[in-house]
C-alpha cells in the first residue's frame, strides 16, 4: 500500500485496509514516520562516533495502559522545565536528532522515553549510512527521497542495528520504536517474508532486553499474534479513519498499551464530534477501547490534541 498521505513524516503501513557504534566494532551507525528529514538532519544530527556516557538502567521499564503520550519527531524538542508541556508520562522522539540532555531533563521530571529509529531502511543523510553494505541495500521507497529498504536477514545488517539499540542505551532511552518493519507488503528487492520479519523482530527485542529496554510494535498489523510476546506495546498510525483497531485489541488483552495516533486534515481546526469518532470511548465494544490516542499534524512536530479536548505545543529547536 502507498503512503495514504503525502506528509513529511506520517507513513501509515498496513495491508489491512549514528550513532556511534560504541565498543561494538562498528565505528559508528540510519528512522523515519513516521520519519527524520535529511533537511532536520543535517542541522541537528548528533555526532555518533563521539563518546557517551553509560546511561544504562537496572530495571526493564514497560509502559502501562493508560500512560498519556506524546510523540514529536520533527525537530529536536526543548525542555527547559520542570513539568514539561505537555505533562505526558511517556515521550517518543527521535533517537538521533535529540540530545541525551534531553532525554535526562525528562527523566528528571519523571517521565519516560521511547526512541525512535528505522529499523528497516537505509536513509543516505543519516551519519552511519556508510556502514552498510551495497548488497544490503534495495529498492528505493516510493516518496521518501534517500532512503532504501535493507535487508533484514542480513547478519551486517543487524550488526549495526546491535549497535543502535546499544547506543539507545548510552543516551538513556527507556524503549525503543523501531520502523519499518513490515517490508514484506513492499517491493523491497529481497523478497522479504512475515517470517523474515518474525525474526527480526524477536532479534531486536531480545537485544534491546539485554539493555533492560522494552520495544513496541509500528503497524505490522499483520504479525501481531506471532510477535505479541516480543513486544511491551504499540504504535498504530490511522486505524480509527481505517477501521482497524479492533486487529491490536490483543495488546489490550495482554496488559500491554496501545499509542494511536490519527492525522485529520487540519487537525487544529477538527470538531469536537470529529473527534469523538477518533477516539476511544468507556464502551467496551469500541473498537479501540482503552487506547492512548491523540490528534497529530502529519509532520509529526509538537501540536498535539488529546481526546479529552486539550490542545498543546512542544517547544522545539526550531520554534
Amino acid at each position: 500500500m502507498e503512503p495514504v498521505m503525502e506528509s513529511m513524516f506520517s507513513r501509515r503501513r498496513s495491508s489491512l485496509s549514528w550513532m556511534m557504534l560504541a565498543m561494538v566494532g562498528l565505528g559508528s551507525v540510519v528512522g523515519s514516520p513516521l520519519r527524520t528529514t535529511a533537511d532536520v538532519a543535517e542541522t541537528s544530527k548528533p555526532r555518533f562516533r563521539s563518546a557517551l556516557p553509560e546511561v544504562r538502567a537496572t530495571t526493564k521499564w514497560t509502559p502501562s495502559i493508560g500512560d498519556t503520550w506524546q510523540i514529536v519527531l520533527l525537530n529536536p524538542v526543548k525542555i527547559t522545565q520542570k513539568a514539561p508541556s505537555p505533562n505526558a508520562d511517556v515521550w517518543t522522539l527521535d533517537m538521533y536528532d535529540n540530545d541525551a540532555s534531553t532525554f535526562k531533563a525528562l527523566h528528571a521530571a519523571g517521565k519516560k522515553v521511547i526512541c525512535y529509529f528505522s529499523a528497516g531502511t537505509r536513509e543516505d543523510w543519516r551519519d552511519d549510512a556508510d556502514l552498510f553494505q551495497a548488497a544490503d541495500v534495495g529498492a528505493p521507497l516510493k516518496d521518501w527521497k534517500g532512503e532504501n529498504w535493507l535487508n533484514t536477514r542480513s547478519a551486517a545488517v543487524r550488526k549495526i542495528m546491535a549497535g543502535r539499540i546499544k547506543y539507545a542505551s548510552q543516551k538513556g532511552c527507556d524503549a525503543i520504536d523501531p520502523d519499518n518493519i513490515d517490508p514484506y507488503d513492499y517491493n523491497t528487492g529481497f523478497k522479504l517474508t512475515q517470517a523474515n520479519q518474525i525474526d527480526y523482530i524477536k532479534f531486536l527485542s531480545n537485544t534491546a532486553a539485554s539493555y533492560k529496554m522494552s520495544m513496541g510494535l509500528k503497524n505490522g498489523v499483520d504479525i501481531i499474534s506471532k510477535v505479541l510476546s516480543y513486544v511491551a506495546f504499540a504504535t498504530v498510525e490511522q486505524c480509527s479513519e481505517y477501521s482497524e483497531c479492533q486487529a491490536y485489541a490483543p495488546f489490550i488483552k495482554a496488559g500491554k498499551p496501545v499509542f494511536q495516533i490519527e492525522y485529520p486534515e487540519a487537525p487544529d481546526q477538527i470538531s469536537t464530534s470529529a473527534v469523538k469518532e477518533l477516539c476511544p470511548t468507556s464502551d467496551k465494544a469500541s473498537e479501540n477501547y482503552q487506547f492512548t490516542t491523540i490528534i497529530k499534524k502529519s509532520n509529526l512536530d509538537g501540536w498535539v490534541r488529546y481526546c479529552g479536548g486539550t490542545k498543546t505545543y512542544t517547544t522545539t529547536a526550531a520554534t
